[in-house]
């Protein structure tokens, strides 16, 4: 079965601390809801900094994305048909999903 990374992009933070307890409520349900589907199931990203090519480093970062899951599935449509539930996008949050390649060497 391939692995897929599911990547958050934007959205807004809940308006109050309450909503926010009850969409991350929403949230873990939706995980555990995956079941063995998820193989690496909440990374958030933070403190992000950007190397430029002249070697100089700057705080925040270019893109949007906020964290990722990693997921099996048995295609992409299943994929997106997984994604489509996370309560992310309640928040106006955007979800990109890519099937994940494995590099043909090793280190």
């Amino acid at each position: 079965m391939a692995q897929y990374v599911i990547v958050y992009l934007g959205g807004n933070p809940p308006p109050t601390p309450e909503e926010g307890q009850r969409h991350f409520s929403r949230y873990v349900e939706w995980l555990r809801s995956l079941g063995d589907a998820a193989v690496s199931p909440a990374n958030p990203l933070m403190h992000t900094r950007t190397v430029q090519a002249d070697g100089s480093v700057t705080e925040g970062g270019d893109s949007e994305m906020s964290g990722y899951t990693i997921i099996e599935a048995e295609s992409i449509d299943a994929a997106i048909a997984l994604a489509r539930g996370c309560p992310f996008l309640e928040l106006g949050g955007r979800l990109e999903v890519s099937e994940r390649a494995d590099m043909p060497f090793d280190l």
